[in-house]
């Protein structure tokens, strides 16, 4: 469905993509992860026709955004990072007007407007004003905007930005319905838990490049590799225990917050467990000792090893 072929983007002096290679399949939900600046929104920018490119080579649905952008504009529906609302609309007069900017019949579009609302579980606001709507309630009604021309694929650029929990499962829900329904998905967030459970494949951008990229079995083997430790000790073996995981090749990041020690670890169980009992043996008092799914930070730090080493 997407293609993305050593892609530059250049503003001035910043280099925004650096040679971006991505592929996302039909019928995936593509999560596209990194922090803040990697380049995410400038890729979708540049795929959803909205943002020339410097170099490179870019396909969506078999059409070049950069020279075929109503081709393009036919199969996707792009929902940016912010909101952008006509707040005098109503959610009906809303989704109504975009409707008839993408070439809906008249004689459709209230029954795909009173459709859409029912979908994005909006359908009790058909009258209420825009600006009246909770933040979720923005953000889906955004999402049902997309939808309006029943594209083949959506671009969704940080769509859980801002959202309080009960929303982003609110959110996760109807992407995976929207899944079900056939639609490919390229998702973007800086936040790694927002996309596992919801993905099918996932790609890790930093930098303007792509560090990794495939299934989500794939990126899950990668998470092994690092894990973070967070532990419990008594207040006067703190400082033998910091010293002691300094010394260890396979810790990084040892720090104490609030009175834990907190570190990332390479490894699994097993690796977690001897270090567990090398402690112990030390003659530390360990009150918790408490391993959590790895995260933004402990993936980068597994994907990039080695960087700059030369």
């Amino acid at each position: 469905m997407i293609t993305l072929q050593a892609v530059e983007k250049r503003y001035g002096a910043v280099t925004a993509l650096g040679g971006l290679d991505m592929d996302v399949p039909e019928g995936a939900v593509y999560g596209l992860i990194g922090p803040n600046g990697a380049g995410k929104t400038t890729a979708m920018l540049i795929l959803s026709s909205l943002l020339a490119r410097d170099g490179g080579s870019v396909t969506v649905a078999g059409a070049d955004p950069q020279r075929e952008p109503r081709s393009v504009r036919r199969h996707l529906g792009y929902m940016p990072d912010f909101f952008g609302f006509y707040e005098s609309l109503n959610a009906f007069e809303y989704l109504d007007f975009f409707a008839s900017v993408q070439g809906v019949p008249s004689g459709r579009r209230r029954g795909v407007v009173l459709d859409l609302l029912a979908l994005v579980d909006l359908a009790h606001k058909v009258d209420a004003d825009v600006n009246s709507l909770s933040r979720g309630m923005k953000q889906r009604l955004s999402l049902a905007r997309t939808l309006v021309h029943d594209p083949d694929l959506l671009v969704l650029d940080e769509p859980a930005s801002g959202l309080d929990p009960r929303a982003r499962v609110q959110l996760r829900e109807l992407i995976a319905e929207l899944h079900r329904m056939g639609k490919t998905i390229l998702i973007s967030s800086h936040i790694l838990a927002e996309l596992e459970g919801i993905c099918t494949h996932l790609a890790v951008i930093d930098e303007g490049v792509v560090k990794a990229q495939g299934e989500m079995d794939t990126i899950r083997g990668a998470l092994t590799g690092a894990r973070r430790i967070r532990v419990r000790v008594a207040d006067e073996d703190v400082d033998d225990a910091l010293e002691m995981l300094h010394s260890r090749p396979e810790v990084a990041e040892a720090s104490v917050e609030r009175g834990r020690v907190d570190f990332v670890l390479a490894g699994g169980d097993e690796e977690s467990a001897g270090l567990l009992a090398d402690l112990v043996g030390a003659g530390l008092a360990i009150y918790e000792w408490r391993a959590e799914a790895a995260g933004l930070e402990e993936l980068f730090l597994e994907l990039t090893r080695g960087d700059g080493d030369t």
